[in-house]
């Protein structure tokens, strides 16, 4: 496993690119395919988590490359993000276009012109792969790539699912190129997905709290009504429709219309029980509706938003089922950026462990995220479902953190349980090893740090960035799936439920003239008393009993559960 380091994205992405003017015309000097000063770009010393080598890749086996180049000025984008998302700032709302982001964090010509010059040299080319040409794709054979990266690409199967993937362990770049790219993909990192959980519901009865307001079925199974009551969530429908809620589907899972037809005629009969989503399909993702193809985990997303923010457009974003899933997660994003008006909130129920990833990588996806935020997109992460163990396993000796949940440019969602609510011990929280502590966290974090005292020391990095950032309901959620009323739950229903909150909030905001929320964290930050906090509850892991929810910000809770008339007021609504 590679270890894990801790410093900030602007520490490598804003570097010059040196030297490249002069590795350009190097290689094109130099006679095809001649070996440069090759240096090691990244190495993991053991196969990834949960995989074992099956035998060397055929040497003709298809690669389609993913190269990050270096951008020109992220460290201007992410001023930018952060004066367009911090009230008080006099750029508070005033949102970049397209072409404005893509100005900051398009690489210069002499490191494109690097780079493809490397390519040519092994016979190789290279089209961009993102709106603003900071991502290139390379198509090569196992043989071409081996060559060209030093490695020794190897087939490694997962040892529950059997799926097969072709990695390498190690792979170098001309010693110059190491200021211009910034990672290469398919080559260290190898993940798979979380599932949801699922069991047959009882159907709940029970009439409203006298004292809350909360019916007390709520106790035993979560729908729209209880969430309306716990989060004061108005029953009144959206009526902007540049208000988009976008909702991610990866690895198969398709939203069947059927389900959420019943679930809104059982559960929202206020709302038309023809009320739809729409469809955009990335890499041959479909959303076919046989009962069968039901997925849990779109079932679940698409009728917690639907049912949930009652009048928003939204649409579900499926990535075929048979690219890699970090390529999902990459073009998902790409298909947003490219977009002249995205959804103004995207909620992802997936994610993976931050000792999956290279760093390299990990924070390139991390600055497509700050890019979307510097366009005015909420991007919303469930922190899943492990506690402190962060995807990595139960035997952990450290704790770990979950990605791009632990990406600072992104609002990470815990998950309550039970009602009065408390902290749930599934819900993934704690620091993240790659990123530090944003300065949106600086007080909240430091407080909790105090008051945690010694406890736990040197199984964190306590001056990594803390998630998650908020929290919601996140057992005993009902759903209808494949015809029948089931029960779900984890983080993966967290993060729909405060998308649909945002999504309602950012309607009301743009009936009134204003700018959507965009980029959460420095207003919620700012806003601590908009939200329930929960001060009960822990997410045990790694043979502890995890962190504990307290007052104020926390890693099992965050700040707490959104309350929708204190966030309209926060707003300025």
């Amino acid at each position: 496993m590679r270890a894990k380091r801790t410093r900030p994205i602007a520490m490598i992405l804003p570097r010059a690119c040196f030297a490249v003017a002069c590795l350009a015309a190097s290689v094109g000097a130099a006679a095809p395919r001649a070996r440069l000063d090759m240096r090691v770009f990244e190495r993991r010393d053991s196969a990834p988590r949960n995989f074992v080598a099956v035998g060397a890749a055929s040497s003709d086996h298809p690669l389609s490359l993913r190269i990050g180049l270096v951008q020109s000025n992220f460290a201007g984008l992410e001023k930018e993000l952060y004066d367009v998302s911090t009230p008080g700032n006099s750029k508070y709302g005033q949102h970049l276009s397209k072409e404005e982001v893509e100005a900051f964090v398009a690489p210069s010509p002499d490191t494109v012109k690097a780079v493809k010059t490397w390519l040519e040299s092994h016979g190789l080319t290279s089209a961009p792969a993102s709106p603003a040409g900071d991502w290139l794709s390379v198509n090569a054979t196992v043989q071409q790539a081996n060559d060209l990266l030093n490695a020794d690409f190897t087939h490694f199967e997962h040892v529950d699912t059997g799926k097969q993937t072709v990695r390498t362990l190690s792979y170098s770049l001309p010693d110059a190129l190491h200021g211009a790219v910034q990672f290469v993909h398919p080559t260290t990192a190898s993940t798979v997905s979380r599932n949801t959980k699922v069991s047959v519901l009882d159907e709940p009865t029970g009439s409203p709290n006298n004292d809350t307001g909360i019916p007390s079925s709520c106790a035993s199974s979560i729908t729209p009504q209880c969430l309306q009551a716990m989060y004061s969530i108005p029953k009144t429908c959206g009526t902007q429709s540049s208000t988009q809620l976008g909702v991610t589907g990866y690895v198969g899972q398709y939203a069947n219309e059927q389900d959420l037809a019943m679930f809104l005629q059982k559960y929202r009969p206020d709302l038309s029980s023809s009320t739809n989503f729409s469809v955009q399909s990335i890499n041959g993702g479909e959303n076919p509706q046989g009962s069968s193809d039901a997925g849990t985990e779109a079932d679940l997303d698409i009728q917690y938003t639907v049912g949930v923010a009652a009048g928003v457009p939204a649409v579900f974003i499926s990535v075929g089922n048979d690219v890699d899933e970090v390529d999902g997660f990459m073009d998902s994003t790409n298909l947003l950026l490219a977009q002249e008006n995205p959804p103004s909130v995207v909620t992802t129920s997936y994610g993976y462990g931050e000792n999956d990833f290279p760093y390299s990588l990990g924070s390139a996806l991390c600055n497509t995220y700050a890019q979307l935020g510097a366009r005015g997109v909420s991007m919303l992460f469930a922190s899943g479902d492990e506690g402190v163990c962060g995807d990595q396993g139960t035997s952990c000796s450290n704790f770990g953190a979950t990605f791009p949940s632990s990406c600072p440019y992104v609002t990470a969602i815990g998950a309550t349980t039970g009602v009065p609510e408390t902290g749930d011990f599934i819900s993934g929280g704690g620091f993240s090893s790659w990123f530090p502590r944003p300065s949106y966290q600086s007080t909240a974090v430091v407080a909790f740090l105090s008051s945690l005292g010694s406890t736990y020391a040197g199984k964190y990095n306590a001056s990594g960035r803390g998630f998650p950032d908020l929290a919601a309901a996140g057992e005993n959620i009902a759903i209808v799936y494949q015809g029948q009323t089931m029960s779900t739950g984890g983080t993966s229903a967290s993060s729909p439920i405060v998308a649909s909150i945002v999504a309602l909030l950012n309607d009301e905001l743009i009936s009134a003239g204003k700018a959507p929320l965009g980029f959460l964290n420095p207003f919620i930050y700012a806003h601590p008393e908009a939200f329930n906090d929960m001060t009960s509850g822990y997410n045990p892991g790694c043979f502890t009993m995890g962190f504990t929810a307290r007052e104020g910000w926390d890693p099992v809770t965050g700040l707490g559960t959104p309350n929708y008339t204190k966030l309209k007021a926060a707003a300025g609504l």
